[in-house]
């Protein structure tokens, strides 16, 4: 079988081509967001089912998500050093099994345990699968991939909760099959993925050569301003749009249920729309550009969102976040993995996951603040200022200079 190229060569490319390649890696983050996504609709079914109170029910997303936040930098390092599959496979192996054993658990505990099982073999398949992308792609290329995998996982959080509630109505057991499709995607990665023919591994380093030099390339100022903007749109993205325009607009605008659900599936709609379309926009605007863009745009729906008295005016703003969503996103993960090194490339895109599971979980804690001291209109307010703080934070450290120095 002829190798893939260490890279592909992307100068006579204006759009990416969308093979089976591709289509494998990205299934790989649709297998991971279903541990989640999937799981949200039915949580009021299992607190029902096992007699669980309102408060202890969230225990069933923090157990999973816990080895995302401690185990990834781990499972990137050991990517780096003993390759991309030997770490790949078995997670998902994991996931499957955990979650067959979620559908049988028989008491709220064993359920519990079995998630944070999932959630061990959950833990790698974000950072490696963006980690496979950067691997195969570079420049424009690299972008429009990264685009590309966003605009899937918008459709895929779009279609999951649907698909959870309708087997959530029939048992609370039945969502968390949906993990036997990590069984097939092991199967292809083991026979059919195709990894880059000159990866660099870092085996023959030992593990304090290797930190030494993670670090070294970490530290860096362009790294904490992407890594900063990455912090910052997932503290928006949870702490504002998922959390508090939920209840804007149903205690301040009176929207049912149903409609600040409808609300939400078109700001993901939108995203994943205009994910699709960055490789056109990647042609014409530098990632660094559509990035502070992206921030402007989100600043400016952040400001429209407090003057707005109906319900279906709400979905004006929520358009503009999608649209900066997938403006900003994409290439800040194609940014990162263009700054790594090789043989670091895991444990950059595993930092990556870190810091958004960081801003996931700081988030509705710090719009909480901002809502104590100032009310629902200081939420908006205070998110859109620290797009503004961004947006110099970033543009600062990221000048057109160092960008060339990071190229070179």
């Amino acid at each position: 079988m002829k190798s893939l190229p260490s890279k592909i060569n992307i100068k006579n490319e204006n759009r990416i081509q969308i093979d089976a390649n591709l289509l494998i890696i990205v299934s790989i983050s649709l297998i991971a967001i279903s541990g989640v996504v999937a799981i949200n609709p039915i949580l009021p079914n299992i607190a029902n089912s096992l007699n669980i109170a309102p408060q202890k029910i969230g225990l069933i997303m923090t157990t999973f998500l816990m080895p995302t936040t401690f185990g990834t930098l781990i499972f990137g390092a050991l990517a780096d050093r003993i390759g991309r599959k030997k770490i790949l496979i078995p997670s998902l192996l994991l996931f499957g099994i955990g979650g067959i054993l979620c559908a049988f658990a028989n008491n709220f505990r064993s359920l519990l345990e079995w998630r944070f099982l999932t959630g061990v073999g959950a833990a790698s398949l974000e950072s490696l699968e963006l980690t496979l992308i950067s691997d195969l792609y570079s420049g424009k290329m690299l972008t429009s991939a990264m685009g590309f995998n966003a605009a899937m996982i918008g459709i895929a959080a779009t279609i999951y909760p649907l698909v959870g509630g309708v087997l959530g109505g029939l048992s609370w057991r039945y969502p968390f099959l949906l993990s036997i499709l990590a069984f097939p995607v092991a199967l292809l990665i083991s026979k059919k993925l195709k990894l880059a023919s000159k990866q660099k591994n870092t085996l023959n380093l030992n593990l304090t050569s290797y930190l030494k030099d993670t670090y070294d390339n970490i530290k860096n100022p362009q790294v904490f301003g992407l890594l900063f903007a990455v912090f910052s749109l997932f503290v928006i993205e949870l702490g504002t749009f998922y959390t508090y325009i939920p209840i804007f607009a149903g205690n301040y605008l009176g929207a049912s249920g149903a409609e600040i659900g409808i609300i939400i599936c078109c700001e993901s709609l939108v995203f994943s729309f205009a994910a699709s379309q960055l490789g056109f926009l990647a042609n014409r605007l530098s990632e660094k550009s559509l990035i502070l863009l992206g921030f402007i745009l989100c600043g400016l729906s952040l400001l429209i969102m407090p003057t707005i008295h109906t319900i279906w005016g709400l979905i004006i703003p929520c358009i503009i976040f999608g649209v900066s969503k997938a403006l900003a996103f994409p290439p800040l993960q194609a940014m990162l993995a263009g700054i790594a090194p090789e043989g670091f490339r895991a444990s950059f895109m595993a930092l990556n996951v870190t810091v958004q599971s960081l801003g996931r979980a700081l988030g509705p804690l710090l719009t909480g603040i901002a809502y104590s001291a100032w009310g629902m209109q200081g939420v908006f307010y205070a998110s859109a200022a620290l797009t503004i703080i961004t947006v110099i934070v970033f543009g600062s450290l990221l000048t057109s200079k160092k960008l060339r120095a990071l190229n070179n």
